[in-house]
């Protein structure tokens, strides 16, 4: 199963999806899900070609000014288009989730799942291709879990998982709602871990979840209970600890973030 622990300043964070992993290495993330079956315009929409080239990706110097004239085109999702909730401001600056493009963003993310204080958790660790078939995974699918770079003042530095949860296997170990959505963080510069940064973050990303999603209710995670910085940054970030839960591979703190409650914590 994966790591779903958010690397917030311990500098792991638990990710994927689907969820979870059974084992390390090669293919071991894309066998567990839910056998949902989307509704036929939903279908329709992520089939629907344009008949255009996906144009290159952009260069991060000029995330800043994303999403007013992105470079390529944004897939649909099942999360309200991640790609174009926009900036959050921040204490720690101006914040992007840009959708992860693996021709220009594996070699990054694959040093980060390289770091041995990420791949204590994620255990993603080795060659760029155990990298690439979860993100291909993850992109491949049905629009269910979208993989983002945080670009903070212009410079990525850490990795996003945004799913929906509810069509998760995590939905088989709790009591989920509709459009329940979660979160997965690893920080990847060395430079943010340690200093709040990871804590600013999760605030900043899961408001934004409640923003740009209006039918979702609860935001959630399930970070590794042995990550005590990582439940720590959850709780100052305005998550409620919910309950522990036996997931494959782990045994998880359940982290809710409710909408009724986000002002109040």
């Amino acid at each position: 199963m994966p790591p779903t622990d958010a690397s917030t300043d311990a500098g792991a964070d638990p990710a994927p999806r689907p969820a979870y992993r059974s084992g390390t290495g090669a293919g071991a993330d894309s066998q567990d899900t839910l056998d949902l079956r989307l509704p036929d315009e939903l279908l329709a929409l992520r089939t629907a070609d344009t008949g255009t080239a996906t144009p290159r990706a952009p260069a991060f110097p000029s995330i800043p000014a994303f999403p007013s004239t992105p470079a390529f085109p944004f897939r649909e999702d099942l999360l309200d288009r991640v790609g174009d909730w926009g900036p959050a401001t921040t204490p720690a600056g101006v914040l992007h989730l840009v959708p992860v493009h693996v021709e220009r963003d594996l070699p990054l993310v694959a040093r980060w799942m390289n770091d041995p204080a990420v791949a204590a958790f994620w255990e993603l660790s080795g060659p760029e291709e155990v990298t690439e078939e979860h993100l291909r995974t993850q992109l491949a699918g049905d629009g269910r879990s979208v993989p983002c770079l945080g670009v903070l003042d212009g410079t990525p530095m850490s990795y996003w998982e945004i799913y929906r949860a509810d069509l998760d296997p995590l939905a088989r170990h709790y009591p989920a709602r509709p459009h329940d959505t979660g979160i997965h963080l690893l920080i990847g510069g060395v430079a943010h871990r340690g200093r709040g940064t990871g804590t600013v973050l999760l605030r900043a990303v899961s408001d934004l979840v409640l923003d740009r999603r209006p039918s979702c209710a609860r935001v959630v995670a399930e970070p590794d209970l042995r990550n005590t910085p990582s439940v720590s940054a959850f709780l100052s970030a305005g998550f409620r600890f919910s309950a522990e839960v036996d997931l494959p591979g782990k045994r998880a703190a359940l982290m809710v973030r409710d909408r009724t409650l986000r002002d109040l914590l």
